[in-house]
């Protein structure tokens, strides 16, 4: 198979819709990272993404839909849940939801749990190849588990070129990390894992502390692998100087051979966080990284990097 590389033109949005319409696996960008995009009605084509990815089949997908109104065509919505959908879609929020029993899902979907997390994208190639799809698309990150997140289209072909249909090429991810996800206890919002939108952005909208859960099963959202986002070299975090052999990810001042934000930007360095530890990571050696400030969106750069650098296990 040679995967076809697309363009955000009209008619290859279109093809790319087609394709996912006839059970194949398209990656598309979002403004989190690249996704790799199927069906969720269709068995074949999502059971087809946890092969091409060697996802372990307990870790679930995110669905993908153009507006609020088709998610609720899949999951049942509580008054905290309305109210941050209404804030923050589209965008790089998803809410994990019981899923209706009428619901036309692949059951892979949702893996092992009775709830779905749900998203609205904002990037324009995304929404674009929602709306011509006219569907709910299925889509984990467009890279092999439990690697480095892809957000470029060079990023997506440099681990499954080959091993997809298409990818649509559409420029570089906005946000650069995944997006938060929020679950509920008894209407309660519960961080599940953090990501694109800050925490303190979202305890504001609802006028409440979210309750952390840090040690919910893998099974109940994506990103809860103790080792995730990790590169092929050895990662070491909170590195306040290069040891022999070893390149250097700086943040601020604490400069190095690339540097994440030399302002100190979190959201700069959100930005830049997948696509500097790509860079680093093709030259074959160690990588240090600079430590970075626990708040705002520097609690979900560190929620990667420590998954990054955890050890490997057989």
């Amino acid at each position: 198979m040679k995967t076809q590389r697309l363009t955000s033109s009209r008619r290859d949005i279109a093809h790319a819709a087609d394709l996912l319409r006839g059970g194949k696996l398209v990656a598309f960008p979002t403004e989190t990272v690249y996704g790799l995009g199927a069906d969720v009605t269709n068995d074949q084509a999502v059971s087809r993404i946890y092969s091409v990815k060697n996802r372990p089949s307990f870790n679930p997908l995110i669905v993908h839909v153009y507006v609020k109104n088709a998610a609720v065509d899949f999951v049942e919505f509580n008054p905290a849940a309305e109210l941050l959908a209404d804030r923050f879609w589209p965008g790089p929020l998803t809410l994990l939801l019981p899923q209706k029993k009428s619901a036309h899902i692949s059951q892979r979907v949702a893996s092992q749990s009775s709830t779905v997390g749900i998203r609205v994208p904002s990037h324009p190639v995304a929404q674009s190849l929602l709306q011509a799809f006219g569907g709910a698309v299925a889509a984990p990150s467009a890279n092999l588990s439990g690697c480095l997140s892809p957000t470029t289209v060079e990023h997506v072909l440099s681990g499954l070129s080959n091993r997809i249909d298409a990818v649509v090429d559409g420029g570089p991810c906005r946000v650069g990390i995944e997006s938060t996800i929020i679950g509920f206890k008894d209407n309660r919002a519960i961080i599940v894992r953090h990501g694109g939108i800050a925490l303190d952005t979202l305890e504001a909208a609802l006028n409440a502390d979210l309750t952390a859960n840090e040690k919910l099963p893998a099974s109940i959202a994506p990103g809860q692998l103790p080792r995730h986002y990790a590169p092929d070299c050895p990662l070491r975090i909170n590195a306040r100087e290069r040891r022999s052999g070893e390149v250097y990810l700086g943040f601020g001042s604490q400069d190095g051979d690339r540097n994440l934000s030399p302002n100190g930007n979190l959201t700069e360095a959100s930005s830049h966080l997948f696509a500097e530890l790509h860079a680093l990571n093709s030259l074959g050696k160690p990588i240090a990284v600079a430590p970075i400030p626990n708040q705002g969106l520097g609690i979900a750069i560190n929620d990667r990097l420590k998954r990054a650098s955890a050890p490997k296990t057989e």
